[in-house]
């Protein structure tokens, strides 16, 4: 008999799949990535990946899920944190777009991968710009600077910057608006 694993190693390997899918769909992107790439790179094998996923999307969505909507609590914890209105504002601009950003600049196939979310499962995207919105607007106060201030930072990662040049831009940014 099967020894039964527990609830925290079933979580665990289901972050060890999560963290490998993401790497190979960030560089070999959603087409040519294969369940033997993701079960490879998180050193299971495919029978043990079907135990966990039903099928590509799934996990691609699964990817995509976890990868944004775990940073929704640490953002509206940031909106009733301390400090001042830019260092709260700031704060969530780095859970939100900072840190995401960081984790895919650079990758080949990172301009796709919003892209393939939004055709598999649109309602993620938008929550999460939901959730940014609604933090944003609770700190600057005001749901039509909030909008363009969210529309101003959409448009600062069209020419793919790096990670310092984005933080740089971001604060410019809030500097304006607070």
């Amino acid at each position: 008999m099967a020894p039964r694993i527990t609830p925290e190693e079933v979580a665990s390997r289901r972050d060890t799949i999560l963290n490998a899918a993401k790497w190979c769909f960030l560089n070999f992107g959603f087409a040519k990535t294969s369940l033997d790439d993701i079960a490879k790179r998180a050193c299971i094998s495919r029978t043990l990946l079907y135990k966990t996923f039903s099928n590509k999307e799934d996990i691609y969505t699964a990817v995509f899920r976890h990868w944004l909507i775990s940073r929704h609590p640490l953002a509206k914890a940031a909106v009733a944190g301390d400090g001042t209105q830019r260092e709260r504002l700031f704060e969530v601009c780095r859970i939100m777009l900072i840190e995401p950003w960081a984790d895919m600049v650079g990758a080949p196939m990172a301009g796709e991968f919003y892209e393939v979310c939004e055709r598999l499962d649109p309602e993620i995207d938008a929550l999460h710009h939901k959730i940014a919105f609604e933090c944003i607007s609770a700190i600057l106060g005001d749901e039509l600077a909030a909008d363009v201030f969210m529309k101003s930072l959409d448009g600062q990662i069209g020419d793919d910057p790096s990670v310092p040049v984005l933080e740089k831009r971001v604060r410019l940014l809030i500097d304006r608006f607070t």
